[in-house]
């Protein structure tokens, strides 16, 4: 009998189901996420009311023409749910950083806060070697 080596746990032949890969893209924050969810749902419902309103006024019924109003409704919500994703995705950038673009202002600030940071670091850690090599005003180590 042969037992394969490399398998999780020492099982003999185990191999996994799947190989997680790496994201291609970023996941959406949360709050994105929740609007662009909302907004499917309810343009999924605006669209079967469409079609029902479609149906009952081609069968001549009398429901055709409370499900036209409530599809007209139904088409400013879903409108208001597409912007309200928009604007969530705006509102989430401003707060939480821009997009690092070649040209972007942010990125020029950020990298000299991050060069005067490790300056004062830098600083502090001569003046922290200068402290545990006892000088105290000393020039030379003679």
């Amino acid at each position: 009998m042969r037992s394969e080596a490399g398998g999780a746990g020492g099982q003999p032949g185990y191999r996994p189901l799947w190989v997680e890969e790496p994201a291609r893209r970023r996941r959406l924050p949360d709050p994105v996420r929740d609007a662009a969810v909302r907004a499917v749902l309810i343009i999924a419902v605006t669209l079967i009311q469409a079609v029902v309103a479609f149906l009952c006024t081609m069968a001549g019924s009398w429901l055709a023409f409370p499900m036209v109003l409530s599809s007209v409704v139904s088409t400013v919500v879903a409108t208001w749910g597409a912007l309200d994703v928009w604007v969530t995705r705006q509102v989430w950038n401003q707060r939480n950083g821009v997009v690092s673009a070649p040209s972007s202002t942010a990125r020029a600030l950020r990298r000299e806060r991050r060069r005067t940071r490790r300056e004062e670091r830098a600083a502090e850690r001569r003046q922290e070697r200068i402290r545990r090599h006892g000088g105290a005003g000393q020039l030379s180590h003679s």
